[in-house]
């Protein structure tokens, strides 16, 4: 993986993803961009520069809606956005590809049936965003034990060169059995049968999440900016 590419792409992940292979999904411009709202929340601007943070607010409507910026660049916002929330999150590429020995378990590729209980298992443990309509973005699989999902993982941002390894989560009744990371291994292979270098993100204070990728293979690439922004109300 050359550094200048990965900068160029990673910088500003989302961006790279809505203008490349993710554009179907993409409302916005030449300066902004946000995902398709019933699919995921995250948006990002080209730049800083103020035609493109005028262009971020006019893909937000006043209320409830917002978006999650996400990014190793500094996230710099006008007067008519605001911040709700902020964080340092870590983005991290595959180095070496995990060997490690998991359980064994039956692997299997996630339908349109399985929607339900997927969002069920998102909402549980949190993974990120997950709407009904995430796994559009990509493919996901899973382990059923007992006829219950137990644990899935799947992929999300897709670029050129890159995808996203994302939504891992286990079942609180069925952690402590390796699931978690035998999915992680199973998406990663299946990115880099496609050619693609693997990535994911975590919070930077998830030291947890960050010691088991780096087990895994991963090390970190950045710190990025993470925001969860929405219009400012005006009386």
């Amino acid at each position: 993986m050359h550094d200048a590419i990965a900068t160029g792409q990673l910088n500003r992940v989302v961006w790279s993803a809505l203008t490349s292979r993710q554009n179907i999904f993409s409302k916005g411009d030449v300066c902004a961009r946000r995902f398709d709202p019933d699919i995921s929340p995250f948006a990002a601007t080209k730049d800083n520069s103020p035609e493109a943070l005028a262009a971020l607010t006019g893909l937000l409507a006043v209320g409830t809606d917002h978006v999650y910026l996400l990014q190793a660049d500094p996230i710099s916002l006008p007067d008519e956005l605001e911040a709700k929330t902020t964080a340092l999150g870590v983005l991290m590429t595959e180095s070496t590809a995990s060997q490690r020995p998991g359980p064994e378990v039956a692997i299997m590729s996630m339908t349109n049936e399985d929607i339900p209980e997927m969002v069920a298992l998102a909402e549980l443990t949190n993974p990120g965003p997950f709407t009904p309509r995430t796994p559009e973005l990509g493919s996901f699989w899973g382990i059923k034990l007992d006829g219950r999902l137990a644990a899935m993982a799947g992929t999300r941002l897709n670029l050129e060169g890159f995808t996203e390894l994302s939504g891992i989560c286990t079942h609180p009744d069925f952690r402590g059995h390796g699931f978690a990371s035998t999915l992680s291994r199973h998406v990663a292979s299946e990115i880099r049968s496609r050619g693609d270098v693997p990535f994911l993100h975590a919070y930077a204070d998830n030291h947890g999440a960050i010691a088991l990728y780096r087990k895994l293979g991963y090390e970190v690439w950045s710190e990025v900016n993470v925001a969860v922004v929405q219009r400012i109300k005006r009386d």
